[in-house]
């Protein structure tokens, strides 16, 4: 790569940008799709389900697209980071997305915790209250609300789900956008 001319760079810099517009979307769902089967670690249903019923919800609730992706892929790292998964998907969304989305998900994992009854403090932290350090904050409200309605409700086996399928054009539509630098 140290050989290449400014000229190399350009062409290659073509190329991907179709490749990222291809596959960028495409990937991202196979990213979901891994955990399609995934065990439930004692949850009524497990994170890909979770992930489907949380965006059913919020398209049944009259949400836009982004919102809807956003909430399709709030607990994409969840298995693999579970300690670090708002910002996993944080970053992975950030470029397409709302500040207010990006935040909602870079602290969702933190104001759930107002939820986790019995583990009022472990290790020193103040589960319950951890999420109070923020109040004030101008998406303090739509994350509560998201964790409240979306996420912590987002645990009905009973409830038929949208399949992936009827969120792949949104998810392609969110990630054609032009890419910010939030």
């Amino acid at each position: 790569m140290g050989d290449y001319t400014p000229e190399d760079w350009a062409l290659m810099n073509q190329q991907r940008a179709v490749y990222q517009a291809e596959e960028r979307a495409r990937q991202a769902l196979e990213l979901l799709l891994a955990s399609r089967h995934a065990p439930t670690f004692g949850y009524l249903i497990n994170n890909y389900e979770h992930c489907l019923q949380t965006a059913t919800m919020l398209h049944k609730d009259g949400h836009d697209e982004e919102t809807i992706v956003t909430g399709l892929f709030h607990d994409i790292g969840f298995i693999v980071c579970p300690e670090n998964h708002g910002h996993f998907a944080s970053n992975l969304l950030r470029p397409f997305i709302s500040e207010k989305n990006a935040w909602m998900l870079e602290h969702h994992e933190i104001f759930q915790r107002k939820h986790f009854q019995g583990l009022e403090k472990m290790e020193g932290v103040d589960f319950v209250n951890a999420r109070e350090q923020w109040r004030g904050h101008k998406f303090f409200n739509w994350t509560a609300e998201f964790i409240e309605y979306y996420d912590i409700a987002a645990v009905n086996p009973d409830m038929e789900n949208s399949p992936i399928e009827f969120f792949e054009p949104m998810v392609r539509r969110v990630f054609a956008n032009q890419p910010s630098l939030l």
